[in-house]
């Protein structure tokens, strides 16, 4: 780090601890949103209030997730750490046992050692249980976000598209009736209700033969579940649920510092929204769903402002993976995107290396610390750990964080310099990029384009080279004329992930999501 950045940080975080009271992080998490979805970024769907945090803050046109599927970006944000090096962070079925260690301490962890209360509404998508035990879905579900650090948590277990299809509040089904069990398998079918195969007609969305299982709510799932008809959430009712239990909590904890992890469904399938939603925009339900997610933001700052924490909380709004338009339900997103393009510039998006796999929306603002503007700084949520300890004036624990960097100065818009380079990963292969340049190892390279419909490229050796200024969309391999250029980026990732410099091809089981339990 350059001299000048680190007293800048070291400054803001003396700052931090002489203000006497640290200030509230806010992380609102998108899900399968795209660089080109918000209006601030160039996208179709008017998203007053998140153009309104980006004007007042920083937005960035470097910022990256760190995977371009789901499970994996999640946990690198909660333990700094790329999800590569964990061969269990990957897209997880509903009744995965959890995936990080409770002996690591995540962020919401290391959060709530300093004093924080901490909390999830929203998307978990990182395992319950354990490994070598059948859960449980009627009595405690531990370990969870409570044994990761999340002192309160209100959440689905997976996604909206798998079952079981119910809120856990700190641990326990809510709305459980005892006499109505609920047991989910992804092995087999259980019980005796209908699915997507068998009744058809009985949906409200057609759905590909993966998302055709059980059917709760009129929408098919991925997975068997039976038992729980009283738990049972309705999707289109599940932004608001998640959104009144985040203002719950912000207001009962208005007089000491929280960190509030905020992972709302949208825009992820099924996108099935309230009907004061329906038909807010041009683009049908995915269109939609955006509106629903810039709502939700509309109405968190606004709970800040009433409760007088605005001007002391950190927020940060970005996605966990690029966009897709179809993936699994037939709601017409392809067919009205129009000339919305919900990636921007870049080429791919979910499951794919290319660029918009992994660039996504990041912005962050902070009333009265944040310096507003437009950054080209690079920025990666893999260093949002590293740079909260910063801000607070504290120390990274061991074991924690290890992949990040602190790039306090640039997410605060003091400095126009970030991290160095950064690592993207899909399905357990990676990229790399530095400055201008993006670097694709061998393996293979594939977007989804419709159902059952990809683009694949098979990458040889010695792989791919971009000039991303140049060729947004990634179309001029220059590696046979920059060999010193690729030989640079395979050394970032020789030390970083040598494994990582080949690549498997991945095959469309994989890529599809096919649960494995």
């Amino acid at each position: 780090m350059k001299i000048k950045q680190l007293m800048a940080c070291c400054c803001l975080a003396v700052l931090a601890v002489e203000a006497g009271r640290r200030p509230n992080i806010l992380f609102i998490y998108g899900d399968d949103i795209g660089y080109g979805d918000f209006s601030c970024y160039g996208g179709e769907v008017h998203t007053y209030n998140i153009d309104r945090l980006a004007e007042e803050g920083v937005r960035f046109t470097g910022g990256y997730c760190s995977s371009a599927t789901c499970t994996p970006s999640r946990y690198t944000l909660l333990t700094g750490e790329y999800a590569f090096r964990n061969q269990s962070a990957q897209i997880l079925p509903g009744n995965a046992p959890l995936i990080i260690d409770p002996a690591r301490p995540t962020l919401a962890a290391f959060l709530k050692h300093q004093g924080y209360a901490t909390m999830l509404s929203g998307k978990w998508h990182l395992g319950l249980g354990l490994a070598s035990e059948n859960l449980d879905w009627n009595g405690l579900i531990k370990p969870g976000p409570k044994e990761v650090g999340f002192e309160r948590s209100f959440h689905m277990a997976a996604t909206a598209d798998r079952v079981p299809s119910v809120y856990i509040r700190d641990g326990r089904v809510v709305d459980l009736d005892p006499a109505d069990p609920i047991f989910v398998n992804y092995k087999k079918k259980i019980g005796d209700e209908p699915t997507g195969l068998s009744h058809p007609h009985l949906l409200r969305s057609q759905a590909d033969e993966q998302h055709a299982k059980t059917i709760i709510n009129g929408i098919s799932r991925i997975g068997y579940m039976m038992g729980g008809q009283a738990a049972r959430f309705k999707d289109e009712d599940m932004a608001d649920t998640y959104l009144v239990e985040a203002q719950k909590f912000m207001r009962e904890k208005r007089e000491e510092p929280f960190f509030l992890f905020f992972a709302p469904n949208e825009n992820h399938v099924p996108r099935v929204v309230h009907p004061r939603f329906q038909g807010a925009t041009s683009l049908g339900p995915r269109g939609d769903a955006i509106a629903v997610f810039d709502w939700c933001v509309g109405e968190l700052v606004e709970t800040l402002r009433e409760t007088g924490q605005l001007k002391n909380t950190l927020i940060v709004i970005s996605s966990d993976n690029g966009p897709v338009l179809y993936d699994g339900y037939w709601d017409g997103a392809i067919e009205r995107q129009g000339t919305h393009d919900a990636s921007g510039p870049w080429r791919g998006g979910k499951y794919s290396r290319w660029e918009g796999g992994t660039r996504v929306p990041f912005i962050v603002s902070w009333p009265g610390q944040v310096e507003p503007g437009i950054s080209d700084a690079l920025v990666s949520q893999v260093d949002l750990y590293a740079s909260i300890a910063a801000l607070i004036g504290q120390p990274l624990p061991d074991q924690a964080g290890q992949d990040g960097e602190n790039v306090l100065p640039a997410l605060l818009g003091k400095s126009a310099v970030g991290r160095e380079y950064v690592i993207q990963e899909a399905l357990k292969q990676i990229a790399v990029r530095k400055g201008n340049w993006k670097y694709i190892p061998p393996g293979n390279v594939r977007e989804r384009l419709g159902h059952k419909r990809w683009n694949n490229t098979t990458v040889s050796e010695p792989g791919l080279l971009f000039h991303l200024s140049e060729d947004p969309e990634e179309l001029n391999d220059l590696a046979a004329l920059y060999p010193n250029r690729v030989e640079e980026m395979r050394r970032i990732i020789k030390k970083i992930a040598p494994d990582k410099l080949t690549g498997p091809v991945v095959v469309e089981k994989e890529l599809l999501g096919f649960e494995k339990k």
